[in-house]
C-alpha cells in the first residue's frame, strides 16, 4: 500500500489531451499510409516488432539489469539517425557523459542524436515538443515522475501517470515511443501490470549473462505477431543479429552421444532447431530429482510418468536432468516428443539416429498428436541438413514436404521411439 496525496483542484479539472485532435473521423476518411512502420534499423528488432515501429505507438522492452537494454536502444536509435530523423535518447539513470562513452564504444559517430539526462515527465515532453524527434527512447520509466504526483519516483502511481502522459504524446504526435522497464526478481515487469495494459508492445530480453545471445520475445504486439522471436549475439562492439538461430544453437552438438534429440521449435512465425538434452542416473537419496533448464519441470513430470506407463521404461527411482544448451526457453507442447526422445535415449545408453529431427505433443494416453506449422518445421530441418523427421501421424499432408528429408509419421510413444532408433 503506497500513500497518495489528492491532486490540487486546479490540476484535477484539467482535461486530459485527445488522442485525435480533430475528433471521430469516418473510417474511409482515415489515410492508411499514416500507418507506415518506421524501420530501427536493427533486422531482428524489426522482426520482433511486426517489420518496424509503428507512428504513435509505445513500446516497452523490459529485461534483467546489465542484460544489454540500453545497448540494443542505443543502438537503435543511431540507426534510425542516420537515415537523417531526429532521436531523443532520455536517460534517467545515466548522464549524457556516459552515454557518449557508450556510443564510441559502439562507433557510433556525429548524427542527430540528442541526448536528455532527465527524470521529470514533464521536462521530458517539453523536449519533444521543441525538437519534434521522430523516435523517442524513455530509459528507465521507473526513473521517471510527473509534478502532478508528489509520491516518490518508481511507485505505481508516478509509473502509471508517466507512462500515460507518455501514451497521449505519442497517439498525439503520432511519435513511436519506446520506453525501458525494470523487473522483479520473479523476472515479471515491475508495476504490475500497469505498463502492459497501456502500452501497445510488450517486449521481453531474455539470456542468461554467462551466454553471448540474447533473446527478444514479443508477448504483446498490437501491430504484429505475439511470440516472435529475435536472436542476437553479445560482441565487443554492441549486440549483432543472428539470422540463423538454428545454426548458432546447434553449432556445438555431438551426435554420437546418448540423451540427445533435435527440436523443430517454432516462435511466432520463426522455425527454430534447438537440442534437447537428458541425463538419467540411478538416485542415490531415496527421492529422485528431477531438475530441467529451458523447459517446465511439471511437464517433464508428465512425460517421465507418460514413458514409463505406455512403454514400460523404469523412471520411477531414477534422477533425471534435463537441459535445452544456449539458455533459450521452450514453452509450447511440440516439445514434448523431443523429451521423450532424450529421455528414452539417456536411459538406454542409445544415440537417436544421426540426422532426425523431431517435433510433436504427447499426450496422457501415449498418443502423439499434431501441432501447428508443420510445413516450415520440416523445412527449416531439411535446410539444415536433417534427412528423417519424427513428426505425428496427423501432420503428413501432401503439402508437408521437404526435398531430402524423411518423414515418419507416429501415432503412439511407442512408434516414436522406434522410428528413432531404428
Amino acid at each position: 500500500m503506497v500513500e497518495e496525496r489528492s491532486p490540487s483542484a486546479s490540476v484535477r479539472l484539467d482535461a486530459r489531451p485527445s488522442l485525435s485532435g480533430d475528433g471521430a473521423r469516418l473510417y474511409a476518411d482515415v489515410d492508411s499510409s499514416d500507418g507506415d512502420r518506421l524501420s530501427t534499423g536493427v533486422s531482428e528488432l524489426d522482426r520482433v516488432l511486426g517489420g518496424g515501429m509503428m507512428p504513435g505507438s509505445l513500446v516497452l522492452l523490459g529485461g534483467e539489469p546489465g542484460i544489454g537494454k540500453s545497448t540494443l536502444l542505443l543502438q537503435a536509435a543511431a540507426r534510425v539517425a542516420e537515415s537523417e530523423r531526429r532521436v531523443l535518447y532520455c536517460s534517467g539513470e545515466e548522464s549524457p557523459h556516459q552515454i557518449r562513452a557508450r556510443g564510441d564504444r559502439l562507433g557510433i559517430g556525429e548524427l542527430p542524436l540528442y541526448l536528455l539526462a532527465e527524470t521529470c515527465v514533464e521536462r521530458v515532453l517539453e523536449a519533444v515538443t521543441r525538437l519534434s524527434p521522430g523516435l523517442v527512447i524513455i530509459d528507465s520509466i521507473q526513473t521517471m515522475f510527473s509534478l502532478k504526483l508528489e509520491s516518490a519516483p518508481g511507485t505505481i502511481g508516478q509509473v502509471r501517470e508517466a507512462a500515460t502522459q507518455l501514451l497521449f504524446t505519442a497517439k498525439g504526435r503520432n511519435v513511436p515511443v519506446l520506453i525501458v522497464g525494470h523487473v522483479t526478481k520473479e523476472g515479471n515487469l515491475a508495476g504490475p501490470k500497469v505498463l502492459e495494459h497501456i502500452v501497445d508492445t510488450v517486449l521481453y530480453f531474455e539470456g542468461g549473462r554467462h551466454h553471448a545471445h540474447r533473446v527478444v520475445r514479443a508477448v504483446k504486439n498490437r501491430f504484429g505477431a505475439v511470440s516472435e522471436l529475435g536472436v542476437f549475439r553479445m560482441t565487443e562492439t554492441g549486440l549483432e543479429a543472428v539470422p540463423n538461430p538454428s545454426q548458432l544453437f546447434l553449432s556445438e552438438r555431438k551426435t554420437d552421444v546418448a540423451g540427445s534429440a533435435v527440436l523443430c521449435s517454432v516462435e511466432g512465425s520463426r522455425p527454430i532447431l534447438v537440442e534437447v538434452q537428458a541425463l538419467v542416473g540411478t538416485g542415490a537419496y531415496g527421492n529422485a530429482q528431477r531438475v530441467t533448464s529451458g523447459i517446465d519441470r511439471q511437464r517433464l513430470s508428465l512425460l517421465l510418468t507418460v514413458l514409463e506407463k505406455r512403454a514400460g521404461l523404469p523412471l520411477t527411482g531414477e534422477d533425471v536432468f534435463l537441459n535445452v544448451p544456449g539458455g533459450i526457453l521452450v514453452t509450447e507442447p511440440a516439445a514434448d516428443l523431443a523429451v521423450i526422445a532424450a529421455v528414452a535415449s539417456s536411459i538406454r545408453n542409445q544415440p537417436v539416429l544421426p540426422r532426425v529431427a523431431v517435433f510433436g505433443e504427447v499426450g496422457l494416453a501415449g498418443e502423439i498428436r499434431s501441432v501447428t506449422q508443420p510445413g516450415i518445421r520440416v523445412t527449416e530441418a531439411a535446410q539444415m541438413g536433417f534427412t528423417r523427421c519424427v513428426i505425428p501421424a496427423g501432420n503428413l499432408a501432401p503439402h508437408v514436404t521437404a526435398r531430402g528429408c524423411e518423414l515418419c509419421g507416429v501415432s503412439t510413444v511407442a512408434e516414436a521411439l522406434e522410428g528413432l532408433f531404428s
